[in-house]
């Protein structure tokens, strides 16, 4: 079986997490990562599932500037800087606080919480209240979408001030990640989250079947979840998204079915999250192959169990709307938020529901000439010459459906605002894929390109990869108290 070299990453040792080379190659359509330990030995791990598709993927790759003001120095090297250091090269798209590790499931597949750990990791409403703080004087472009998340987080009463407290901060965006449980049994404390503002509820759900829960979860929680949307429907609260941990053989035959669920109930459901198993801890070599399942692989099955209504050739890599944040940005005077994630990190696209069917936003628009215009329009902006930008922005919607795309586009140029991107967002359902990064398929370029990030009592803010792989255990031990048993 021939096998053809594509390039050279580093990554680190799954065992002892010191930072070794990895080799990228193709072999049988698919890219494999090949590294060694000299005190482990060799590890093999699928990379992408399919090498067309990580080809395709490259052309859309933007190395962004990261941000000013970076809170640690470069002294030991990627990844164990983390602070950020000033060779992180994207903004904080997304950022995270973990507010809790308690919670109350106990599930197989996690690792974030009390019963797994041994200890318990729980802020302070007043540290908290520090690390938004923190995050807010991100340059040059401050923190607008902040996610708190566990352990639990709705096991905290006081949940409601944290939400209050980063919108009073400048963050639009403030999401609870949550298992549904508490949402789906306690209406006072949902309608509490509710009038404080919750931007949406990250909702757990993988699957619309009791198998996937009774492997993922230990429990069936099918009918906790579907309580849980019906209350955020009772209270009027129009922001779900739906987050699918998909593992290979326990619910990867149900993404069809997960998003017509999700068309059928789109007056609350914003984004189906796909995100591909982690495998944080040690296991078996011959575990690892079975479990693992990549970007691709999520794609392939999207379109066969959507029979084609939606296509691969539909999903695009994260960084593709780069030159979109630009273009707006330069004609308003200002920075927004630019999507310079690494291209094999995520996919996604956008899709209309219309009479039960769902129509990705690719069928309405020529969203490549689009966001050609785009580049243009930013740096025209960026030279001086604005009339001819503008002139151009206006030209560039001739590649949007007059009645579908193109007036919810136009209002977002028109405003730059959070609302106008909220107002397009709740007539679209995003459909998209998040793999993140586990010790075995660790790439150092990817980290430095992330986009999401935990905000740490210490003032640090640590890329999801590199906190889940690395650094979580270390830097909740010296905040923990044992759990009791």
């Amino acid at each position: 079986m021939s096998e053809k070299p594509l390039k050279e990453v580093s990554s680190i040792c799954p065992e002892c997490h010191v930072v070794i080379t990895a080799k990228l190659s193709e072999e049988a359509g698919m890219v494999l990562m090949r590294k060694s330990c000299p005190d482990h030995g060799d590890f093999q791990d699928m990379y992408w599932s399919d090498f067309d598709q990580w080809e395709r993927a490259r052309k859309y790759a933007v190395v962004g500037d990261g941000i000013e003001n970076p809170r640690t120095q470069t002294v030991q090297g990627c990844p164990y800087d983390c602070g950020i250091c000033q060779n992180h090269r994207s903004q904080t798209i997304l950022s995270i606080i973990d507010v809790t590790n308690r919670c109350n499931l106990r599930c197989p597949i996690c690792f974030a919480n009390a019963a797994s750990a041994g200890y318990e990791y729980e802020l302070n409403l007043d540290t908290i209240k520090g690390i938004i703080d923190n995050l807010s004087e991100n340059r040059p472009v401050s923190v607008k979408a902040l996610q708190l998340s566990g352990g639990e987080p709705t096991l905290r009463n006081d949940l409601p001030e944290i939400v209050k407290y980063a919108h009073l901060k400048g963050i639009h965006h403030v999401e609870v990640n949550t298992n549904g449980v508490r949402i789906s049994n306690d209406m006072p404390y949902l309608k509490r989250l509710k009038d404080a503002d919750v931007s949406s509820f990250y909702l757990q759900f993988d699957g619309v079947t009791s198998d996937p829960y009774m492997v993922t979860r230990g429990v069936d929680l099918l009918p906790t979840k579907l309580k849980a949307i019906e209350n955020l429907k009772s209270l009027g609260h129009d922001s779900a998204i739906l987050v699918v941990t998909l593992v290979k053989g326990v619910n990867d035959n149900q993404l069809g079915r997960i998003i017509n669920f999700a068309a059928k109930n789109h007056d609350v459901i914003r984004c189906v999250n796909v995100q591909p198993v982690s495998v944080t801890g040690r296991i078996d070599r011959n575990k690892l192959a079975e479990y693992r399942i990549t970007i691709p692989d999520f794609m392939r099955l999207v379109e066969e169990q959507t029979n084609g209504q939606i296509l691969q050739s539909d999903f695009l890599p994260v960084p593709f709307v780069v030159p979109f944040a630009r273009a707006v940005g330069a004609l308003k005077g200002t920075r927004y938020p630019e999507f310079t994630m690494h291209e094999h990190c995520g996919m996604a696209t956008f899709v209309f529901v219309e009479d039960g069917r769902v129509t990705p936003i690719t069928r309405y628009a020529n969203v490549e000439a689009f966001m050609s215009s785009m580049n243009e329009v930013a740096e025209l902006a960026q030279t001086g010459r604005t009339i001819r930008a503008r002139f151009k922005m206006v030209q560039s919607l001739k590649h949007l459906n007059l009645r579908v795309v193109r007036p919810l586009v136009s209002g977002v140029i028109r405003e730059g605002t959070y609302d106008a991107l909220g107002q397009l967002m709740r007539k679209v359902i995003m459909i998209g894929a998040m793999h993140f990064m586990d010790p075995y398929n660790f790439d150092l370029e990817r980290v430095q390109r992330c986009g999401i990030h935990y905000g740490l009592p210490d003032g640090r803010i640590i890329p999801f990869c590199t906190m889940n792989s690395i650094h979580r255990e270390e830097i909740e031990r010296k905040l923990a108290n044992p759990v009791l048993a």
